[in-house]
């Protein structure tokens, strides 16, 4: 039954992070630092956004198992299913939310940068506290925290400062210009790990009561 509560939670949370990332990538002010070079690699080359978010995904797990050499473990492996899967919902919602940001205000467009940002810290939140199979991102940003013995903290914010640097350099490279990259990237990259802490200050040991986890 405890397991039959954490999937729950678990998938849950799947749903509200892949619903938080695609909000940000909606808001036209710029997407989440992760996603920026999949997200500009399909508006390169016209490209669908969750087939390179697959792609992208697999690339981190490939770089996970680099960075944990001797210690990475078979079922790092199933990262790449979830990966499938969880690509899979990022193109439902990108469907299915028809918001257009040119139509409405700079302030109607801030205000769902910051709903996304919420929703997002709290999709990771549901996720990494149910300590099952970890999103690709945030599975690659704790081996870079043990191989560099830091905090997962300081190893998200070099590793978004990576992902954001690819991407201005990608961009550049084909077109001369920015796609992608804007105050939302910046709002992700400063707001996300602030809404974790609040969710986790004030639902994580709820979530894991909930999950028979106490």
């Amino acid at each position: 039954m405890k397991r039959f509560h954490r999937a729950w939670i678990y998938g849950l949370g799947m749903l509200v992070l892949a619903l938080g990332l695609t909000l940000n990538t909606k808001t036209g002010l710029g997407v989440s630092p992760i996603l920026s070079v999949a997200y500009s690699s399909s508006q390169i080359w016209g490209f669908n956004f969750g087939d390179t978010t697959f792609i992208l995904y697999c690339v981190f797990v490939a770089g996970e198992l680099i960075i944990r050499g001797k210690d990475r473990q078979w079922y790092d492996l199933l990262q790449l299913h979830l990966s499938l899967v969880f690509s899979r919902v990022l193109n439902f919602f990108d469907r299915w939310i028809g918001y257009d940001p040119s139509v409405h205000s700079l302030g109607s467009n801030l205000g769902m940068l910051v709903l996304a940002i919420i929703v997002t810290g709290l999709g990771v939140s549901m996720t990494v506290n149910m300590r099952l199979i970890p999103n690709p991102g945030d599975g690659i940003v704790q081996a870079l925290a043990d191989r560099m013995g830091r905090d997962q903290g300081f190893a998200k914010n070099i590793f978004d400062i990576g992902c954001v640097l690819a991407t201005i350099v990608l961009c550049l490279a084909t077109k001369g210009s920015l796609i992608g990259i804007g105050i939302g990237t910046i709002g992700a990259m400063i707001g996300v790990g602030r809404a974790i802490a609040v969710v986790n200050y004030f639902f994580k040991n709820r979530m894991c009561l909930a999950a028979g986890m106490a």
